[in-house]
């Protein structure tokens, strides 16, 4: 079944493709007979009724420095494609939020995955404290009282922007770390939000692994081992991927929260678990497929298109 697929990405020229997901998920689609379309956010518009974005005819190919080609690009209604990628990359700011408004109005008859309400509704950094039994102890806020509390009770902690991404502006801080005021004063003045504060896991340094699930069930996973002198594991931060196989904790992590990843037609997510430890729930853009693939570990890429034609495949417009 040929299929008409759009992609809402970031802009193609700038991936990194050995290890982007997204890229990953054209390959496969364009291998399938599938059409590619590509448009970038910004190209997103509505007209009276009508959801429209300037979409342009894409062909990939995986060669470093000559991975795209695109044609020109024609005002086309999002209703005449079968498939919406949302594969833009965090932050989950407000232009975010109004994209899954608009994609929410195509959504189901234009199958978009991730499912736009549940990607607005699950924000990565909150939607894992439904699971407060799986995860580290956590605080989300931006008071010093409740912070300085947090610290004394636990000791070392991370703390982190509550809507950031790539391990952007992750710190450890010390139960007695000088800099905490600096630290906070810097938050304070730069973060509008509520932070992420977290106790601090030391088996880090082991690894942080991403797992993925498809469309709530677990399917392969990659232990990111952070760089010498840094807390930070994602591999854009220098962080190394290894092979690695589930254990039975996060088996049981998976089959927790699987079924709402389902509920809620999240059909692509990446956790993240330290030590056993669930610390996030991705949605918005999650990555790891080529490392995984790379490894030696399946092709989830191809488990994904499975879903997704599966999905199309069953869907029957109401009457």
């Amino acid at each position: 079944m040929a299929l008409t697929v759009a992609v809402q990405m970031d802009p193609i020229d700038r991936i990194n493709i050995a290890g982007d997901s997204t890229f990953a998920l054209l390959l496969e689609a364009q291998q399938r007979g599938h059409t590619l379309r590509y448009y970038t956010p910004d190209a997103l518009s509505q007209r009276g009724s009508d959801v429209v974005a300037v979409m342009h005819p894409l062909s990939v190919r995986d060669q470093k420095g000559d991975h795209f080609t695109l044609d020109d690009g024609v005002v086309t209604p999002l209703d005449a494609v079968d498939v919406v990628l949302l594969r833009q990359d965090p932050p989950f700011d407000l232009a975010y939020i109004t994209s899954t408004h608009l994609l929410e109005r195509v959504h189901p008859k234009t199958l978009v995955v991730n499912d736009p309400a549940g990607v607005r509704n699950a924000p990565e950094k909150l939607f894992v404290l439904d699971y407060p039994a799986l995860m580290p102890p956590t605080l989300i806020t931006r008071n010093r009282d409740a912070i300085e509390a947090f610290r004394a009770e636990h000791g070392d902690v991370v703390m982190k922007p509550l809507y950031g991404n790539g391990g952007a502006a992750v710190f450890k801080v010390s139960r007695r770390d000088p800099n905490f005021g600096s630290l906070f004063d810097l938050f304070s003045v730069t973060f509008r939000e509520p932070w992420v504060v977290q106790r601090f896991l030391p088996e880090i340094v082991h690894g942080d692994k991403r797992i993925i699930l498809v469309d709530g069930v677990a399917a392969g996973a990659v232990n990111r081992v952070p760089a010498q002198d840094d807390i930070r594991s994602n591999m854009v931060r220098g962080g190394a991927a290894t092979a690695t196989d589930l254990s039975p904790r996060e088996q049981e992590i998976c089959a927790t929260i699987g079924p709402e990843l389902k509920r809620r037609g999240l059909l692509f997510t990446g956790i993240d678990v330290i030590d056993g430890h669930l610390t996030e729930i991705n949605v918005t853009s999650p990555t790891g497929l080529r490392a995984i693939k790379r490894l030696g570990g399946p092709d989830i890429a191809a488990m994904i298109w499975d879903a997704i034609e599966q999905k199309r495949a069953s869907f029957s417009p109401a009457v």
